[in-house]
């Protein structure tokens, strides 16, 4: 397949917006800052069409441009989670027939996260988008400890609950405290022997399965998770693992 280019005002044109903020003053130099900016990272014909002042001595600018290149949709492998959709009662059959006891996920915003919209929109009986929350599936006990949880006590509360999976949400991504965090989780884990007892998922805006699992994760939700399909993916994941060792 030929690389594909983004559609902008005609097909394959190569038309891109950027926004982005640099640290110069918003003065008489700022658009033509802005500018060379981006002829230096490779895009073609750009224009900025708006850049104001986003606080002393930082520009904001929106830009349009021409990417300088494209993207072969027959290289790119796949970031999300794969698995089959299931709906909320297929979800309940699956657990009560293959496992037969209700599933124990415990979830939490960890460390210094304090947003609790991801995480809640999961965990939470009115779910969101009219799809359930985990608190509304009769085979599964759910149980949401809030937001900035340290890791010890999610931990340890997973081991009092005998829970079968652990949900992290990260929100908070400045300054790579999401990695770090997420990270501090599964060192905790690997020290204690205990990283294979759970199913180990994280989600947040800026996470990918891919990158969930270069951590240490068994998954990673992103962006547009709804409740079902994280309830599907453990309630199959579960299933798996028993067939497994059985």
């Amino acid at each position: 397949m030929a690389e594909l280019v983004p559609y902008g005002d005609t097909f394959g044109d190569g038309m891109v917006q950027l926004s982005f903020t640099l640290p110069v003053p918003a003065d008489a130099r700022a658009r033509e800052i802005g500018l060379q900016f981006l002829r230096n990272n490779g895009f073609r014909e750009p224009q900025v069409v708006h850049a104001t002042a986003a606080d002393r001595d930082m520009t904001f600018y929106v830009a349009y441009a021409r990417a300088s290149a494209g993207v072969d949709p027959a290289q790119v492998t796949a970031t999300d989670v794969e698995a089959p959709a299931l709906g909320f009662a297929e979800v309940n059959t699956l657990i009560e027939g293959q496992l037969g006891r209700r599933v124990v996920v415990i979830g939490a915003a960890i460390e210094s996260d304090a947003h609790t919209v991801g995480i809640d929109a999961i965990m939470n009986m009115k779910g969101f988008a009219g799809d359930y929350g985990l608190e509304r599936y009769p085979w599964i006990e759910a149980v949401n400890l809030g937001a900035q949880v340290p890791c010890e006590r999610l931990l340890r509360e997973a081991q009092e609950r005998h829970a079968d999976a652990i949900l992290v949400s990260q929100v908070v991504t400045q300054k790579q405290v999401h990695t770090r965090q997420l990270t501090k989780l599964v060192d905790l884990l690997e020290a204690e022997g205990l990283r294979d007892r759970y199913v180990l998922v994280c989600g947040g805006p800026r996470l990918s399965n891919t990158f969930a699992k270069e951590l240490g994760y068994d998954a990673g939700f992103g962006p547009g998770a709804t409740p079902s399909r994280v309830a599907a993916w453990i309630a199959q994941e579960l299933v798996k693992r028993v067939r497994t060792e059985g």
